[in-house]
């Protein structure tokens, strides 16, 4: 069992069950891109153990990082919470979020899964991973590079450059295996589609369902949504559909995150590390993974019966941190092979 610094013990006591008293400490104020309805539980809970009022500005993430640029030093924002490692350092190099010191969060949060400068660190992982029609696909791809290979011509589906999600993950194969092996799966990838990137995820589970993708990649979280509730096009049908950890004899699967930080003019700052510290204990924990189908960050949490049905696998451990500096080079790479 992880220990726990005494810094914590307070709200990881509060948030475990145990009997305390909640005394008021002001407020925080989040700008987040969630939406879910397990949050009401996690914001209530962190309000009940610590008092700190909780101020929500929902938004789309871009549009939340916008509006910190524009309010600039003004900005009432303390947290910024958003989703993928290409979102947290545009953040980052916007240069509305700033470091913070906490040893919780070192302690709690992987340090692949955290910013190399402490602006950012996760706190829910989903792995961006293969699926695959069973009935057609008798010998599915075993790694990212397999995506590329001649023999799955006219067979993939994948969302369009633009995509966080895959500029992450070709991020991630620059970082890992360098920018010739990057532009030749990027191209490789182009070469062996289906279909014109279109859609979001669930579209390309669609699209294996209804028999136009042989092979699709997506997160985790759209297919264990899909087996938890109804998604039209995909539940009715999902037992079609197989799929594969990518690299688990090399890299392991590629992740990215929802995670955040402090705003870079935090006007409650003591109170915005306190949050995030709060989002590292086991019970938000569960909360902020489970309200969408993710991973925990902090090893040993329970997750979802939907998730743990996906089974374990091998994460790739490659410092996010520094995925997320190839980001540029990705999106070059995508410029290059015409990934449009």
């Amino acid at each position: 069992m992880t220990k726990t610094p005494a810094t914590f013990s307070l709200i990881l006591a509060a948030t475990l069950g145990a009997a305390m008293p909640a005394f008021a400490e002001g407020e925080v104020n989040l700008y987040s891109s969630r939406h879910y309805d397990t949050d009401e539980q996690l914001y209530s809970d962190f309000t009940k153990a610590t008092g700190i009022k909780i101020n929500r500005i929902e938004g789309k993430a871009d549009e939340l990082i916008a509006r910190m640029e524009a309010e600039g030093a003004n900005s009432p924002a303390d947290v910024l919470i958003t989703v993928d490692t290409s979102r947290l350092e545009r953040a980052k190099n916007a240069g509305v979020l700033q470091a913070t010191d906490s040893a919780v969060l070192e302690e709690r949060i992987p340090a692949n899964l955290q910013d190399s400068d402490n602006q950012w660190f996760g706190f829910s992982q989903r792995a961006r991973i293969i699926f695959y029609d069973k009935a057609t696909v008798t010998n599915p791809p075993a790694t990212y590079a397999d995506l590329a290979d001649p023999a799955y011509k006219g067979l993939v589906c994948i969302r369009s450059s633009t995509n966080t999600y895959n500029q992450t993950l070709l991020a991630s194969i620059i970082e890992n295996n360098g920018a010739e092996a990057g532009t030749a799966w990027a191209q490789g990838v182009v070469d062996n589609m289906a279909r014109e990137p279109q859609g979001g995820d669930t579209d390309q589970l669609r699209g294996v369902i209804s028999g136009e993708c042989g092979i699709a990649v997506a997160n985790t979280y759209y297919f264990a949504r899909a087996m938890s509730q109804d998604v039209d096009g995909v539940t009715a049908e999902i037992d079609k559909i197989g799929w594969v950890f990518p690299d688990q004899d090399g890299n392991g699967a590629h992740v990215n995150l929802s995670g955040g930080g402090v705003a870079a003019h935090a006007p409650n700052k003591e109170n915005a590390v306190k949050f995030l510290e709060y989002l590292a204990s086991d019970s938000a924990q569960q909360y902020f993974a489970g309200g969408n189908n993710e991973f925990p960050a902090v090893e040993g949490v329970e997750t979802t019966s939907a998730v743990q049905k996906l089974g374990d696998f091998k994460a790739d451990d490659v410092s996010l941190s520094a995925v997320a500096k190839q980001l540029p080079a990705a999106l070059e790479t995508f410029n290059q092979v015409g990934w449009k």
